[in-house]
């Protein structure tokens, strides 16, 4: 539910965003220094993270026909991937 949320959200400010014309500069001026706006990504990054990794693991096993412990090692191993550039790209966002 977590994820929904945060899907929504990020929608509704994309297309605020892009009807609005803001520039790319201006996004990022308004995120910059902005705490809610890292911890909302972060949230949802974390979730993310949380969420792809089970899809990656039945893909692995069921369309590459990797073993149980071969899926879910993989399916971690590209979590923690994504939690870490996530987190990257918020922090460069938020204090660039």
């Amino acid at each position: 539910m977590v994820l929904a949320l945060c899907v929504v959200v990020h929608l509704a400010v994309m297309i605020y965003a892009v009807r609005g014309g803001l520039s790319a500069g201006e996004i990022l001026g308004r995120t910059q220094g902005n705490w809610g706006f890292a911890v909302f990504y972060a949230v949802f990054v974390v979730a993310c993270a949380v969420h792809v990794p089970v899809g990656v693991a039945n893909i692995a096993r069921e369309w590459w026909g990797l073993g149980e412990g071969a899926a879910r090692w993989l399916s971690r191993a590209f979590g923690l991937l994504l939690l870490v550039m996530g987190l990257r790209a918020v922090v460069a966002v938020v204090a660039a």
